[in-house]
């Protein structure tokens, strides 16, 4: 599978595989509604790209902890925002493989709060491009 490429540049070709990718944050706690405005909050965050969310969450199994939901819907958490990331050069069935892959770093027993959470999941999807994610979190400060 060949690399995918992000880019935050808009040009006149069309491609097929260009879709944008989108970082989906969720409050954790109905505290973040206060804490928020302090600069505190702990949040929930998934990737949409292609019409899914991808997000990773814990569980007692060593199989696999990354889900699909419908963007912007992921169950036990309050959607907050969207901050674009920009375009991913990946078609469907390619970006497909890059999270199956990356799954099998993701399994539910893993989980760990701190060291291997959503944030961490959400943030090696976007393919060799940590600096978005990063930008990206920043902005909710």
């Amino acid at each position: 599978m060949g690399k995918g490429k992000v880019s935050n540049s808009s040009h006149n070709e069309s491609n097929d595989n260009e879709t944008k990718l989108v970082l989906n944050i969720y409050d954790l706690t109905a505290m973040n509604n206060y804490s928020y405005w302090i600069g505190f909050g702990i949040f929930h965050s998934g990737i949409e790209v292609h019409g899914k969310e991808y997000g990773f969450g814990a569980h007692d199994f060593s199989i696999s902890g990354v889900f699909e939901v419908e963007p912007k819907c992921c169950p036990g958490f309050s959607y907050r925002c969207s901050i674009s990331l920009g375009i991913i050069n990946m078609s469907s069935s390619d970006f497909r493989a890059f999270i199956e892959n990356l799954a099998s770093d993701y399994h539910g027993n893993t989980y760990h709060l701190i060291s291997k959470n959503c944030n961490h999941f959400s943030d090696d999807i976007v393919p060799y491009s940590a600096a978005y994610s990063q930008k990206a979190f920043k902005q909710l400060e």
